[in-house]
């Protein structure tokens, strides 16, 4: 079972995805990446639907990962469970597949730079022919639901006056630059999705995350939220890259969860989808102080050049345009930055990855520092 973090969050998500979870009733799900830190959280909120929602008829998950950069984690723990099949496998083959699939998410993929940038011709598998072998599954096997986990980066860095970021918008990205082996694939990723849509009429949809994070997210992956609570918790100064004034949306799980599967069930086939937190754009100079103020323990950050190995071509800004989402899916997203970091930061208290030493609790005067934004647009 979950740990109590990671049970809450799913409890939460359960709630937020409401009716529609009876949708899943019966069904069976496949899952790519499956022991990735989106792919947890997914397998087990199908696993607590089956325990609430759906007693009567529940839902079976198979869960498919290669565990290049997934891997299993103590508070993600499915074992003993007949409802869920947890598979080592590689999509960059054809899955061994012999029982009827309903629905298919496509989570699988090497997101984090330090990760694809060891590992491009594997991102560049995953995002195409790992694609193309379920979508063919798909074409062979009809399914009623396929969703294909697309990224934010492949906008690569827009001009001022297409940020927030629409679906419609093309993209400013490098076919060669350090980042292509991930921003490429996806967009190549995207087009295949669209083509199968077009000329098999498989009910395939794309989604886009904007940086979505909560427990279970690995200290390896080196991304900024992660590096950050582990530096604040062991009293360490936080390194900001650069001026530290690019921008980011960071949008916590349970409200990242229920719009995927929103997505899936009730998104327009051959169409991308926008899901994240458009309410708390923030640079990363401020949210290293945010990170700082929560945490309440007189730390501080600094600014550092760019790593050698970090690849360059950073965008700028990043903040998603979320009408489409809002007005087609009734998709909105409800945690503030500051209570989503707050929660991670508790959780990050929890694990063994981000400590070196022993860390105390918060005390209740560092609790009251946490402020909440109001949710207002950002102003660009």
């Amino acid at each position: 079972m979950p740990k109590p973090f990671v049970s809450e969050d799913i409890n939460t998500i359960v709630k937020n995805l409401g009716k529609e979870a009876k949708r899943f009733a019966g069904k069976t799900i496949l899952i790519s990446g499956g022991g990735g830190f989106l792919g947890k959280f997914l397998v087990g909120t199908f696993l607590r639907l089956n325990d609430t929602v759906l007693k009567r008829n529940p839902c079976k998950v198979i869960s498919v990962d290669n565990y290049i950069t997934g891997i299993p984690h103590m508070d993600f723990d499915f074992k003993n469970r007949p409802d869920v099949l947890e598979v080592w496998g590689d999509i960059a083959h054809p899955l061994p597949i012999r029982e009827p699939i309903h629905y298919i998410i496509h989570a699988a993929g090497i997101a984090s730079p330090v990760h694809y940038k060891q590992f491009p011709l594997e991102a560049i598998e995953s995002a195409i022919t790992g694609t193309k072998n379920l979508l063919e599954f798909s074409r062979r096997n009809p399914v009623e639901g396929f969703l294909f986990f697309s990224s934010s980066e492949i906008y690569g860095d827009p001009d001022a006056s297409n940020v927030p970021t629409k679906e419609t918008y093309h993209g400013n990205v490098s076919s060669i630059g350090p980042r292509a082996c991930y921003d490429e694939s996806k967009r190549l990723g995207e087009t295949l999705v669209t083509v199968y849509q077009e000329k098999f009429g498989i009910p395939a949809t794309i989604v886009r995350p904007f940086n979505i994070f909560g427990p279970g997210m690995g200290y390896a992956d080196r991304r900024a939220l992660a590096m950050f609570a582990y530096r604040v918790l062991n009293n360490k100064i936080l390194p900001v890259h650069g001026e530290g004034t690019q921008t980011r949306t960071f949008c916590y799980i349970t409200d990242a969860i229920p719009g995927f599967l929103k997505v899936l069930l009730n998104g327009k086939p051959g169409e991308a989808y926008n899901i994240g937190n458009d309410l708390n754009e923030i640079s990363v100079k401020d949210l290293a102080e945010l990170f700082v103020r929560i945490e309440g323990n007189g730390g501080s950050y600094e600014l550092i050049p760019y790593p050698k190995d970090y690849p360059a071509g950073e965008p700028q800004r990043r903040c998603p345009d979320l009408f489409k989402s809002r007005s087609q899916l009734r998709y909105t997203p409800r945690v503030s930055i500051a209570d989503g970091i707050h929660r991670f930061i508790e959780w990050c208290r929890t694990d063994p990855q981000y400590k070196s030493t022993s860390l105390p609790s918060l005390s209740k005067s560092a609790k009251r520092k946490v402020v909440t934004k109001k949710k207002s647009r950002a102003r660009h």
